[in-house]
């Protein structure tokens, strides 16, 4: 850009662009999930499993919210698990589920196809999936995947959409609904101060300028794990990474 389109430029940058930014964009936040849930109408008793349920927050939520029967199933005994399974064995009968949820879990899921493939196996005729997951965009340069990836559990092939696509085929569910809310959840976090992702990078910018004063307080793996999850908030707020919704039935 030439020097003097810049510097003619720069104070609407200042003013009226700023101004504009400072503006809402009425972003959508994680409640998004719960009313795609509330949109295909289960009736309350209806069996749902939450899969990957970690302390059983959403398992809990689930319940208390549409009355269904909820099972929390992690590999990960703790507070709220009602089963211990995986998404790629998971313990219940074949046919017996109406609702599969599955938030931020099968980026760290192999085999891939394995997990669908159980999905479709576990859900009645016409039983419905909801599932969250980050995926890896263009921005992302391959340095950034090969470290974050690791440190963060993920199985690269996964942070493809293309592997997703191919495992929901693989196993015959039928995609409804696919749903990208890029920067949304963030902006909407940042804009109600609840877990703001800009505290994601202040936190992010001191571990890097300070590796060792971390590290030598809580040792190498806490520090990475540490930056990875402050980098995994503000990589999804700059486009590196970004999320996908996709509702799923079993063909009747």
């Amino acid at each position: 850009m030439d020097l003097d389109i810049f510097y003619r430029h720069y104070p609407a940058v200042e003013a009226d662009v700023q101004a504009a930014l400072d503006e809402s964009l009425t972003p959508r936040g994680p409640d998004l999930l719960y009313d795609l849930v509330a949109a295909l109408s289960l009736p309350p008793g209806a069996r749902a499993l939450d899969v990957g349920c970690g302390d059983g927050a959403h398992t809990t939520r689930l319940a208390a919210r549409f009355g269904f029967r909820v099972t929390g199933i992690d590999p990960v005994a703790a507070p709220g698990v009602h089963a211990a399974g995986r998404a790629t064995e998971l313990p219940v009968a074949s046919g017996s589920v109406d609702l599969i949820w599955c938030r931020d879990v099968l980026v760290h899921v192999t085999p891939l196809d394995r997990a669908y493939a159980e999905f479709r196996r576990v859900l009645r005729p016409g039983g419905r999936a909801v599932v969250y997951q980050m995926y890896g965009t263009a921005l992302l340069a391959p340095a950034e995947a090969e470290w974050l990836f690791p440190t963060m559990g993920v199985a690269p092939a996964n942070a493809d959409p293309a592997t997703t696509e191919a495992a929901i085929a693989a196993a015959g569910l039928s995609v409804d609904q696919r749903i990208e809310p890029t920067s949304e959840w963030g902006e909407y976090a940042e804009e109600h101060s609840v877990n703001a992702p800009g505290r994601k990078l202040l936190h992010a910018a001191r571990l890097l300028r300070a590796p060792e004063h971390y590290v030598q307080r809580f040792g190498r793996a806490t520090y990475d794990i540490a930056l990875g999850d402050c980098l995994w908030h503000v990589y999804r707020m700059l486009g590196k990474l970004t999320p996908r919704i996709y509702v799923l039935t079993k063909p009747a």
